[in-house]
Formats: structure tokens, sequence, C-alpha cells
């Protein structure tokens, strides 16, 4: 007897080699995991996952677009590997469906199946047109009708849904993702997440130049952001003594600079500690001042530690179009100012050099103030509700 069900297709994990099992593992239990209420029945193999479904087709489905990994998913019946009952149910489903055109796609994985590809998507097609179907276009069909014969059974898919993209979450370690509050920051955080990395949250705050009210801010963000990773940590760095003391010993031009290879000096060492592989930014090259190409080469000289910049060639208006899509846009334009932007100097350095920065940085102890810093990290876990849920 046929029954409905969903076929995940791996994407970018068919070049993976010899880790590719590792991969769909992963996969295979965050897809369990955001399904769980669900009950289904889920079934792995090397090319596929399987989810037999019983109803709630969906919400299945919305859940499994968010999932990080799964590049596409069809949705597919499943029949008895048995000729005439393939043809009869390619019929069923175009004539219950009713697209403009068709066309029958064969693949045997099942070598031992006697009729070959060709023949099989022919007879389909034959059986279809004389059961009233409507015209087959090879070309550019409305409903491309794949049909594989596997060991266990034919699958025919007649609908495919777009997933996430990327690597399954976890499959490629963890980073520390700066987060101010703009619209730049949760756009990279939700990018890394896409990739298969975990990611843990740092934020500079500078009471009282800065409200509270940020710090609510970024957690409606991180709440957001749980759709694709749950339990989000936050760790808020008490900023101000350090950024008092740059604002007094650095002259205003240099003082963005100055800050930042401050906070680069802090995320590494925050990094380190919580066991975080690579910091991450929200920046996008030429879109400050603190973003040119030789403010980011004068910055980035305080670390070894891996930067990673997801955001660093992607249009301003693309990376809006991406915020207003994970809901982050409406939050990050509420009129909280970060401490990037309260102590903006009106002059900065644009192309700023290093003897320069570091001659400023000689004239305070900026690493008692540093360690000060780290000390007091305040950690903060951002836990999903009910309803926000996925991992």
């Amino acid at each position: 007897m046929a029954s409905k069900l969903l076929v995940v297709h791996f994407g970018e994990l068919s070049t993976k080699g010899d880790n590719k099992k590792q991969f769909i593992d992963c996969l295979y239990r965050n897809i369990s995991h955001a399904l769980k209420e669900y009950g289904p029945s889920i079934k792995k193999t090397y090319d596929h996952i399987y989810i037999h479904l019983e109803d709630r087709v969906d919400e299945i489905l919305s859940r499994l677009k968010e999932i990080p990994g799964i590049q596409r998913i069809s949705l597919s019946e499943e029949v008895e590997k048995d000729i005439d009952r393939i043809k009869e149910k390619c019929s069923e489903i175009l004539n219950r469906e009713k697209p403009i055109s068709w066309k029958a796609k064969v693949k045997r994985a099942d070598k031992k199946f006697g009729t070959s590809s060709m023949q099989l998507a022919q007879e389909i097609g034959a059986y279809c047109l004389s059961h009233g179907a409507p015209k087959v276009d090879v070309h550019g069909p409305q409903m491309p009708l794949s049909i594989e014969i596997r060991i266990d059974g034919a699958y025919i898919s007649y609908k495919e849904y777009p997933g996430a993209g990327g690597y399954p979450l976890g499959m490629n370690g963890k980073v520390l993702t700066l987060l101010s509050g703009g619209i730049d920051s949760p756009v990279a955080a939700y990018l890394l997440i896409r990739r298969g990395l975990l990611i843990e949250c740092l934020h500079f705050a500078s009471p009282p130049y800065t409200s509270e009210a940020v710090i609510d801010k970024l957690s409606d963000i991180i709440e957001l952001l749980n759709v694709y990773q749950a339990k989000i940590k936050l760790h808020v760095v008490p900023f101000t003594k350090l950024q008092e003391a740059i604002y007094e010993h650095v002259a205003e031009p240099y003082c963005i600079t100055v800050m930042r290879r401050m906070m680069l000096r802090i995320a590494e060492k925050a990094a380190r500690k919580f066991g975080c592989a690579a910091i991450a930014t929200g920046e996008s090259v030429g879109q400050v001042a603190s973003q040119t190409l030789e403010s980011m080469l004068c910055i980035n000289e305080v670390t070894s530690y891996p930067i990673l910049r997801p955001l660093a060639v992607t249009d301003k208006l693309d990376i809006i179009i991406t915020a207003k899509k994970i809901g982050t846009y409406d939050i990050s334009i509420r009129p909280y100012e970060d401490c990037c932007t309260i102590f903006a100097p009106k002059a900065p350095k644009t192309k700023p050099k290093s003897r320069e920065a570091a001659y400023y940085e000689s004239k305070f102890d900026f690493m008692s103030l540093i360690d000060k810093a780290v000390e007091g990290i305040k950690d903060i876990d951002i836990i999903p509700s009910e309803s926000n849920r996925l991992f």
C-alpha cells in the first residue's frame, strides 16, 4: 500500500567523502530532535533521509526548511516495487495534482530491477498519457516526476521545497560572535549557524552610557535565532572603564580603531575561555570607517585568532533582506544604541596606521583593564520558548 513521505536531500554533504556518514548521522539526530513532537518514522540511508507522514505535513515541512544541512525536500509516495503499481501511482498523482506539463525521470539504485530506467520512463509516460495525464514536456516540465527504484521499494517524488542548505548544526565547531544589536551582526550569526557552526554571542556594554534595554533587545534577537540553534549563550562584557580610558588618552580620529583593537583582545581571551575556535563579526567591507581594508588590517594585528566575516562582501540591501526574512530587522532598528554608536567620533580615521594606534595604546595600562573586563563578563542563557524551539 502506498504511503506519503518526505525525502531529505543532502546537497553539500555529498562532497564530504569519508566523513559523509558522520555528517549524515548528525543531520539525522538534528531532524529527529526537531520533529520529536510529531513522532514520524525517520529512516536514514547514505543518499537520503526518509520521513514517513501521517498528518501535519505543512508543520513538519516548515520545521525541516529551517534545519541546516538540508538542501531540498521532496514530497513523495512509496509504492511496491512493481511496474504496474508504479505506473498506476504516477497516473494517480498526475490526475490529482493536475500540472500543466510533466516529465518522468527514473533512477535505478537497485540494478537488479528488471526494467531499465529509460524503458520504465517510456512505459510510465505511455500509461499516464493513456489515462488522462497532461502533455509531457521533457525540457521544462511544471512537475518533474522523479521515480527512484531502491532495494526496499519505489519512491515517486512530485513536489520539491528548498532547505536551508549548509551543514548540520554542530559539525563545524563553535564560534564566538560579536553581537552589537544592529542589523548586521544577527544576520552574520544566522549565516554562521547555516554553515553548521554553533555560536555563542559576545556583547560590549557601557552603562550608564548605553541603556539596559539593549540587553532586552539582544535577548529578543537571540530568541529568533533560537529557531536555528537553541540555548545560545550571551556573554556581556563590562566595557565602560576601558572605553572611558580610550577616550581620555587616544586622539579622537583613532578612538574607534583602538576600541576595536581592545574588543578583539577581549574577544580572543573570551573565545579561549569558552572553547570557541574562531571569532566572528558582522563587518562588511567599506560600510563604516572601521571596516575599510586598512582599518581591518590595523585592528586584526592584535590577535592571531581566526576572524570570520560572513558579510564581508555583502551589499547592505541584501543584509536587510535577510534580516527581514529571519525576523531580526524590526528588533535591530529599535532606538537603543550600543557602545560603538554612543562614542562614535565625528571624523574617524579610515586608513589608520598600526604604529599610531600602538602609540596611543602605550599611554595607558590597557591590559589590566582588559583583564578586569574579561573577569567581569556576565553570562546569560537565552532559552527558547516551546513555540520557538527547533533543536
